[in-house]
């Protein structure tokens, strides 16, 4: 067994994100056969990831306030605490807080042995963002 300390948490850069966005590293990279990533990420109001994809999927689950979540296509859709949502591999999303409100969940992803993890693509507009 090993009791890790907790790392310091960071603000997310404004290259993948719009607004103020902070995350905390709880699973970070272990040892194989282990490829699970877990972050904690904190959104303030308006805040947003910039449309993005995951090699081998992402898992969220909302644990504080409202959110807001799109698939390249699709509708925006509010999400609540206690909600669990899957984006399958390779789907362009995008998700952050409602202008309203603040929004944490924990993102839950697995690394890959060769090539990016996240892929990332241009931020969200203001347009998109409000289109609702």
């Amino acid at each position: 067994m090993e009791i890790q300390p907790k790392q310091n948490t960071v603000k997310a850069p404004a290259e993948w994100f719009t607004g103020d966005v902070y995350f905390d590293v709880i699973a970070g990279a272990r040892p194989e056969p282990s490829r699970m990533r877990v972050n904690t990420v904190r959104f303030t109001p308006g805040a947003r990831t910039a449309w993005h994809t995951h090699a081998v999927g992402q898992t969220l689950h909302v644990t504080e306030g409202l959110g807001l979540i799109q698939s390249r296509g699709g509708e925006i859709v509010e999400i609540h605490p206690g909600q669990t949502i899957y984006t399958p591999p390779g789907e362009w999303h995008w998700h952050g807080a409602t202008p309203t409100d603040f929004m944490e969940h924990l993102a839950m992803w697995e690394a890959i042995a060769d090539g990016p993890e996240t892929t990332w693509g241009e931020h969200v507009t203001d347009e998109e963002y409000t289109r609702r």
